[in-house]
């Protein structure tokens, strides 16, 4: 059994979960819900970096960041099943590197929120955050022919990046992009892992 270090708000957490479903290996990994900002918190002596997701695999040894576990749950499950060989292996991690910028430019605009309160609020680093996410999603939605297809990791990282809009900003994203909102709502239908790992707070 793996066990996974990761919590209900997180979008890179999610995306393991989206892709140990695929790779049908969700049955192996038991979740420990993690609080980073807790110094009592075992995931910092776990990931020196004290970040989720982690994944402990078998022998103790931990693996972190999400690409990098979703990377060992593909090996896992044979090889090809979510990050695709060939000529469309790059094309597959440039999309996930897109949607996992969205996703750390949208933490960045929570945790400005959070900790920053006042004066010491920074709309300038709040705002460029934003449209790091703004370009991401016009990117998506340019780019809509590379979402086609079996789903690898870069559809998931995209999916959970809207997810992840929807859940902490209410969905501004979808005014203007029907179409990526049509892709979201098709991934959503065909992959369980996806809606059986919404966010909840």
């Amino acid at each position: 059994m793996w066990t996974l270090y990761s919590s209900k708000t997180s979008p890179f957490g999610r995306k393991i979960a989206v892709g140990a479903g695929l790779c049908g290996v969700s049955d192996r990994i038991r979740t420990i819900v993690s609080i980073p900002r807790d110094p009592d918190d075992p995931i910092r002596s776990i990931n020196p970096l004290g970040k989720l997701p982690t994944l402990v695999m078998d022998d103790g040894e931990a693996l972190f960041d999400s690409p990098v576990i979703l990377e060992w749950l593909d090996a896992q499950a044979g090889g090809g099943r979510i990050v695709p060989n060939g000529n469309r292996r790059f094309p597959a991690l440039r999309l996930q590197a897109v949607g996992d910028g969205i996703m750390d430019a949208s933490i960045l605009q929570m945790s400005e929120r959070r900790y920053h309160e006042g004066e010491a609020y920074s709309v300038a680093w709040a705002d460029h955050q934003r449209e790091k996410v703004i370009r991401g999603v016009v990117f998506l939605e340019r780019n809509l022919q590379a979402l086609s297809g079996e789903p690898h990791v870069g559809h998931i990282a995209a999916a959970c990046a809207l997810g992840y809009l929807d859940f902490r900003f209410d969905g501004f994203w979808r005014p203007g992009h029907p179409a990526l909102e049509d892709w979201l709502e098709a991934f959503e239908a065909a992959v369980p892992s996806f809606r059986e790992s919404a966010h909840s707070a």
